[in-house]
């Protein structure tokens, strides 16, 4: 049976309900009966009881029977259309936070392949993505991020797929174990993987067993592009 409004309510059903709200948010369990007397002007228990059996008659309230503290509001349809409007404002705000991030081409997770002497301008000036600010690192800076189509399985280990958007921040330096684009100078191919560093020679490293590593001979014969940020799935 669906709760009546709280304003038909009397005032000693508001009572009790005020003081099993307050009491259950600032203790995180449900008020004794006696606590309940002892904040109201309820005299008994029982009266108490009375008036918790009315409020559950009401679907104000549930409780389990022999168990002590379990009383529980329950959300009235009202507080129910609020807790889902203000789901929706949630997203409303995310995506009012959004950045434009322009995809301006693909990036090899395979074998490397030639691209374009002028690098990844692929894709037509239109093409972007929007992504929530909040999933991108706070002290970040946002304004050069760019976006990059994932073509090839090679890195499937490390959660990318074939045709899955890569968001990349443009750096010239990378840490060992960070997921790179990378050129290479000599042969002008570009490919994405997990960057190593070992003495005088690169080792970039597929995230999938089938595939050997790549070695360069020297750090000076390579180009890093950017570091990932971000993956988004495409399903």
């Amino acid at each position: 049976m669906a709760p009546k409004a709280r304003k038909q309510l009397k005032e000693r059903h508001k009572q009790v309900l005020d003081v099993i709200q307050e009491y259950t948010s600032k203790h995180g369990y449900a008020p004794s009966y006696r606590e309940i007397c002892a904040r109201t002007d309820i005299t008994s228990t029982s009266m108490v009881n009375y008036y918790l059996e009315q409020l559950e008659e009401m679907g104000y309230i549930e409780r389990s029977e022999n168990i002590s503290r379990s009383l529980q509001i329950k959300d009235s349809a009202s507080e129910k259309v609020n807790k889902v409007l203000d789901n929706v404002q949630q997203v409303v705000k995310e995506i009012s936070n959004s950045l434009t991030i322009p995809i301006v081409g693909r990036i090899v997770a395979s074998e490397p392949v030639p691209i374009p002497s002028t690098d990844f301008a692929l894709f037509d000036a239109e093409s972007n993505v929007e992504v929530p600010e909040s999933l991108i690192p706070f002290n970040m800076q946002k304004e050069n991020l760019f976006a990059l189509e994932v073509d090839g399985d090679s890195m499937i280990d490390a959660m990318v797929n074939d045709g899955d958007l890569i968001i990349m921040k443009p750096v010239k330096v990378a840490q060992n174990g960070e997921m790179v684009a990378v050129r290479l100078k000599d042969q002008n191919e570009t490919t994405l993987k997990h960057f190593y560093h070992e003495g005088d020679r690169v080792r970039l490293q597929p995230a999938n067993p089938t595939m050997d590593p790549i070695f360069v001979d020297s750090s000076s014969d390579l180009e890093i592009q950017g570091s990932v940020v971000l993956v988004i799935r495409q399903m």
